[in-house]
C-alpha cells in the first residue's frame, strides 16, 4: 500500500546502494579490499570503514553489510576509454545490470517494499582508469540516508518487512519523511513499540489488518509505556500496513508505534521516549535494527534512489492515506511502507 506520507520508512527494491572500494597502492588495507572484489554470489562482505579500505568477507550469519547476489562485467558499454560514471550513471547502472541478479538470487521472491535494496560495488577511480570494469551486484539494508546497516543471516531465509525493533526512535526527515534511526533523547517523528507477526495464508486487506493492528497495538503501548496516558502527552498510538505485494513473498510483520499529533497533513518531531523504565527488557527479534545499531556517521559512498522512492516534491501524503488524528476510542493509523 501507498505510504502515508511517500517515502516515510520506504526502501524500495530498485533503489541503488553504490559504494566504491578504495583504491591506493598495494598493502595490507589493499589485500582486504581484494578479498571483497574476489566475492562471489552468495557470500557476504563486512566493513567499518567508510571507504571500505577494511572490506573482507564474513560468514553470512555474522554482522554484514552486503551481500553479494551476483558480479557483472559492463566493459562492453565502458571501454577502457570511457570517463568513471557519475552518481548518475553509476545509478543507471546498477539498474540495468544488477536488479535482474537480485530477482534471481532471490527466486522471484524480492519485497519491492521490503528492507532489503539492490546495491553495487563499484571500482574507483584508479582501478577504473586501469580498466577494471567488473562489479559486485547484492543486497543491502540501508537506512534512510544511504548509511549501510549490519544485517544477519542470509536474505534468503530472512523475513524481509521492512520493520524496526522496539525501543528504536526515528528521526524526523526532510520534506515530511521518516528519517535514520536516532537516541531517543533527540527529536523524532516515532517510537517503534513492537512488531506485529502477521498470519499465513491470504493477503488480509488493509481494513483487516488496521482491525487486528488496532487491537494488539493498544495493548503493545499500554505494556510498553505502563499505562501512560498518551493522549495527555499530545502523542498517539499508529502502525503499518503490509501491501500485497510485501505479503505474496512472505513479509507479515509490521510496526507498532508512537507518535506526536501531527499539525495538517505534518508530522511533528518529539522528544524522549515514552518507555516504562521499570518494564520488561526489550526483545529485539529483528536485527539488523536493535536498540544498540546505529547507521555509520557517514554513508560509504553515494547513496542513489530511483525515481520511485523519492519524497513528492510538497512532502504532503498522497491520496491513500492522510495523517493521524487523536481519538479518544482507540488508536489511529498511519500505513507508512516500513
Amino acid at each position: 500500500m501507498v505510504g502515508a506520507f511517500v517515502g516515510a520508512f520506504a526502501l524500495l527494491m530498485l533503489s541503488a546502494f553504490t559504494s566504491v572500494l578504495a583504491g591506493g597502492p598495494l598493502s595490507t588495507k589493499r589485500e582486504l579490499v581484494n578479498a571483497a572484489y574476489q566475492a562471489n554470489a552468495g557470500e557476504c562482505l563486512n566493513w567499518d570503514k567508510a571507504d571500505l579500505s577494511d572490506a573482507q568477507k564474513v560468514d553470512c550469519g555474522a554482522a554484514h553489510r552486503f551481500e553479494v547476489t551476483g558480479t557483472a562485467d559492463i566493459t562492453a558499454q565502458y571501454p577502457k576509454e570511457a570517463p568513471f560514471p557519475n552518481a548518475e550513471a553509476w545509478e543507471k547502472i546498477a539498474q540495468e545490470h544488477c536488479t535482474q541478479a537480485a530477482k534471481t538470487y532471490m527466486s522471484d521472491k524480492l519485497d519491492p517494499e521490503g528492507k532489503y535494496g539492490v546495491s553495487t560495488l563499484n571500482p574507483d577511480e584508479h582501478r577504473w582508469s586501469s580498466g577494471y570494469r567488473q562489479l559486485r551486484c547484492g543486497l543491502q539494508v540501508t537506512a534512510p540516508s544511504g548509511a549501510a546497516l549490519p544485517s544477519y543471516g542470509s536474505a534468503k531465509t530472512q523475513d524481509q518487512s521492512n520493520v524496526y525493533d522496539p525501543g528504536i526512535c526515528v528521526a524526523l526527515g526532510e520534506n515530511n519523511t521518516v528519517g535514520d534511526p536516532v537516541d531517543c533523547a533527540q527529536p523524532h517523528a516515532f517510537e517503534i513499540i513492537g512488531v506485529v507477526q502477521h498470519p499465513e495464508g491470504e493477503f488480509l486487506p488493509t481494513d483487516k489488518q488496521d482491525a487486528i493492528m488496532s487491537e494488539k497495538c493498544a495493548a503493545i503501548a499500554n505494556e510498553y509505556t505502563g499505562g501512560a496516558d498518551l493522549k495527555a502527552k499530545g502523542l498517539l498510538v499508529t502502525w503499518d500496513t503490509r501491501s500485497e505485494k510485501s505479503w505474496a513473498v512472505g513479509s507479515r510483520k509490521a510496526n507498532c508505534k508512537i507518535g506526536a499529533v501531527p499539525q495538517g497533513n505534518n508530522l511533528v518531531a518529539w522528544k524522549d521516549s515514552v518507555r516504562n523504565p521499570n518494564g520488561a527488557p526489550l526483545t529485539t527479534s529483528n536485527p539488523p535494527q536493535t536498540t544498540a545499531v546505529k547507521p555509520q556517521d557517514e554513508p560509504t559512498g553515494a547513496p542513489l534512489h530511483s525515481d520511485t522512492s523519492k519524497p513528492s516534491e510538497s512532502g504532503k501524503p498522497t491520496e491513500s492515506g492522510k495523517p493521524d488524528k487523536p481519538s479518544s476510542s482507540e488508536p489511529t493509523t498511519t500505513t507508512e511502507k516500513r
